[in-house]
């Protein structure tokens, strides 16, 4: 039995019809969604809202971590690969270790093997909130830093290591002394605002500004640093988003809040 030529092109045309549809229904149903292992139990922080109001979906799963200290860093490395296949099974399709300290505070190359075992365990693209820092610190040359954290004097220094292990200078660095998990989140922006800029004017050859501790509210304060410093500034939790949604092919782009996060 032949086919006609009029059937085979009706039969084509349905078959490109069903492809556009499933497409359609595809695309429709795969909103990029970025998977985040926070420290703490918590909410989609309001920082993802501000700078990816749509587009893209957040994922959340917690190390309860205990607090700011290496000790409490070391007791939960073992629950960062399950919170990772949780959020895969979630639907996450890439996935951010976010908490700076949780992934410098052994250097640069166990930063690495976390991001390594975050992969390997999901196959999922991945980084950490590190990594984050370096990629974003990179992108707007800066080289000689400026920066304030939210830690205690040991935590402080562990983060000066990691930065010089990933080919920064460090020129001045301090930070606010915390250690509980809940008080990062009692710093008032205006207060970081000058802490920050008071580390800077020790550093006057600073070509950029870090702002380290995702706890630390740092959206709203990042241009009005870059105005009072002439650098660029990159901080935490801005800028893990922004990487993390890199990570889904997206271009990141936030404008209103830095130099970097406006052209993505």
């Amino acid at each position: 039995m032949t086919t006609s030529r009029r059937e085979l092109l009706k039969s084509a045309s349905a078959l490109v019809a069903g492809a556009t549809l499933t497409g359609n229904v595809m695309r429709a149903a795969g909103t990029p969604t970025l998977g985040m292992i926070y420290p703490q139990k918590a909410t989609i922080p309001p920082e993802a809202s501000a700078m990816y109001p749509t587009g893209v979906k957040f994922l959340l799963e917690s190390v309860d971590l205990p607090s700011m200290t290496p000790a409490s860093y070391a007791s939960v490395q073992d629950r960062i690969a399950p919170a990772a296949l949780k959020l895969k099974s979630q639907g996450a399709q890439a996935i951010a270790l976010m908490g700076t300290s949780l992934s410098f505070y052994r250097g640069a190359a166990y930063n690495q093997h976390l991001v390594d075992l975050i992969h390997g365990a999901t196959g999922l693209p991945a980084t950490t909130m590190s990594t984050a820092i370096v990629e974003g610190l990179r992108a707007v040359g800066g080289k000689r830093l400026a920066v304030s954290t939210a830690y205690n004097q040991e935590v402080t220094g562990l983060l000066k290591t990691f930065l010089e292990e990933s080919g920064f200078e460090v020129l001045a660095i301090k930070g606010l002394g915390l250690e509980a998990m809940t008080d990062p989140g009692k710093v008032t922006q205006d207060y970081l605002q000058k802490f920050t800029f008071d580390i800077f004017e020790k550093a006057p050859k600073a070509d950029a500004v870090f702002v380290s501790c995702g706890g630390l509210r740092t959206l709203e304060i990042i241009a009005p640093l870059e105005k009072e410093t002439k650098v660029p500034v990159v901080s935490s939790l801005p800028h893990a988003l922004w990487a993390g949604v890199r990570l889904l092919g997206l271009k990141g782009t936030a404008p209103g809040y830095g130099r970097l996060l406006s052209k993505g």
